[in-house]
């Protein structure tokens, strides 16, 4: 399987915009205050690679299916993805799963859990899974953990500053139509190609 940038690039964009106003972001946002930041990333950053390793299989079998089947599917999945986001409020709340714990172990399995037990079903995952069945497993895999990655990381270094200055809303507005815009060209792709 060939790495094409332009798909890595595609799914690190498509995921950290629909992770950055995320509770998973939130979550890390308030673990990183209460426990030590370097130890809820590693944490955070293994049940986001976990929860892309189950997404890209899942979408690896869908992309079995014929290929109109795929892009019908696909292009529901974006649809859903910008309704999603352009519904979801701003004002999700941190999750309280971050608790005074010290210790690597502790605060490696408190993130962990946390986010591995958010992440189900959520959107970011859905969108993995579909940007697997059509761009290919491999580069969606490193597009996608590479994003996540990068959202904890953020939320942990620069989380404060973002929730001051930037309204979350307006990035989940930005996300919703890039999601509608690749519901669109998928609809496009599947009865022009």
């Amino acid at each position: 399987m060939a790495l094409d940038p332009v798909a890595i690039f595609t799914a690190f964009g498509l995921i950290f915009l629909a992770e950055l106003p995320d509770k998973t972001m939130f979550a890390s946002l308030a673990m990183g205050t209460r426990m030590r930041p370097l130890y809820v990333w590693f944490g955070t950053s293994t049940a986001f690679i976990v929860h892309v390793a189950i997404a890209v299989g899942a979408g690896s079998l869908i992309g079995m299916l014929p290929n109109m089947a795929v892009k019908l599917t696909s292009a529901a999945l974006f649809a859903f993805g910008a309704v999603v986001m352009m519904r979801a409020g701003a004002d999700d709340e941190a999750d309280s799963a971050a608790k005074a714990v010290t210790g690597f172990w502790p605060v490696f399995t408190t993130a962990f859990m946390a986010v591995f037990i958010g992440e189900w079903g959520d959107l970011t995952q859905i969108t993995t899974a579909n940007l697997a069945a059509t761009n290919g497993w491999l580069p969606t895999a490193i597009g996608s953990a590479a994003a996540l990655m990068s959202v904890s990381a953020l939320a942990l270094v620069v989380g404060r500053f973002i929730a001051k200055r930037v309204p979350l809303k307006t990035v989940q507005r930005f996300g919703a139509l890039c999601m509608a815009a690749l519901a669109v060209w998928t609809l496009i792709e599947a009865f022009t190609g």
